[in-house]
């Protein structure tokens, strides 16, 4: 459902009598209302979006209270129920993590993917994190209310050996619960004699992982996990249902050079889909750039994994046109609003 921006005059007070009335045209008055609402951590958009999504003049206590012992709870409009449309940190990775966790939250976004950054290893979360440092990852996020549903955490040591990729993979999940992060995306293997032990290792992590709370997950990325019917080739091998697929339409483009549509891909993978990566492409071999600016048929491949299973989770944005931090920011709000557009359509 997307939310007709609010006039500024608009905010919310909680007044004596029980009601809440707007306008205010008190500007103290304005001010109390909004002090417990930090501006710095989330933009006023956001926090409107978040308090004022039902459409009234008059919302008294009573009618609240009344709510909070009926048996039917309101349910939130459907599509904010079914999709909880997020952005990846990789747009700002030549900065700290802390700048793109600003960003995101400027932009309007309340959830959030961690993957690259401007670190030691060019991640915010590897097996080489700390579960100090990956618990704080968490808090920063929560500090700016950004939910973190997401996580790439490059990687496993399994060229060493198996159990070096066993051991790297259970810190990540670690690292991962941890910073609340729901699910962790995995890039697979291009050299093919590490196929074998990569899998194996994730085998072995699935229950550890689910004990943790955090899904495991493959994406379309290259190698060996180029498709989507390599990639259920993979999910079957592994055999656990806590290991799935997260979605990379652009990807598909990227790694067959142009040659496969993911609207025909999609199909390959009903059943199967837990996340996606919302990223376009441009031919030749192009990804950095705003969704719906680029090839990828958005609707087209949302309708037919909706009809294969994926009808409600993660749209986290991956890419965005580069240039100045301004420029980023504001792709980063057409990213979204084309985003919301895309789920009302769904229905």
């Amino acid at each position: 459902m997307l939310h007709a921006p609010m006039p500024e005059e608009f905010h919310l007070a909680i007044l004596v009598s029980g009601t809440i009335n707007w306008p205010l045209e008190d500007d103290s008055m304005k001010e109390e209302a909004l002090a417990n609402h930090n501006p710095d951590m989330e933009s006023r958009r956001r926090f409107l979006r978040k308090f004022l999504s039902v459409p009234a003049v008059g919302i008294t206590l009573n009618s609240l209270m009344e709510a909070s012992h009926s048996k039917e709870v309101p349910q939130p409009p459907q599509n904010q129920s079914r999709w909880q449309i997020g952005c990846y940190t990789r747009p700002w990775d030549q900065y700290e993590y802390l700048f793109a966790l600003d960003a995101i939250a400027k932009a309007g976004y309340e959830h959030v993917g961690l993957m690259t950054t401007k670190s030691f290893n060019g991640l915010i979360i590897s097996h080489e994190t700390t579960l100090e440092t990956a618990h704080q990852i968490g808090e920063e996020c929560h500090q700016r209310g950004l939910n973190p549903l997401s996580a790439y955490g490059g990687d496993i040591p399994v060229a060493a050996s198996l159990e070096a990729g066993i051991e790297g993979l259970k810190r990540i999940i670690e690292s991962c619960a941890a910073a609340r992060v729901k699910n962790l995306m995995l890039g697979g293997v291009t050299d093919e004699k590490l196929h074998a032990p990569y899998y194996k290792a994730i085998s072995e992590c699935c229950d550890f992982a689910s004990e943790k709370g955090i899904g495991l997950s493959i994406k379309p990325h290259g190698g060996t996990n180029s498709t989507g019917p390599q990639c259920r080739q993979i999910i079957e091998l592994v055999n656990n249902p806590n290991f799935r697929l997260w979605y990379d339409p652009a990807n598909i483009l990227y790694y067959s050079d142009g040659q496969i549509d993911p609207v025909e891909d999609a199909p390959s993978v009903d059943g199967l889909v837990v996340g996606m990566s919302v990223k376009d492409y441009h031919h030749p071999k192009e990804v950095l750039l705003t969704p719906g600016t680029g090839q990828v048929d958005f609707l087209n491949v949302m309708k037919k994994l909706v009809s294969g299973g994926f009808r409600s989770g993660p749209l986290i944005v991956e890419c965005l046109k580069v240039g100045e931090p301004e420029t980023i920011l504001e792709e980063a709000r057409k990213a979204l609003r084309f985003t919301e557009s895309l789920t009302g359509q769904l229905g």
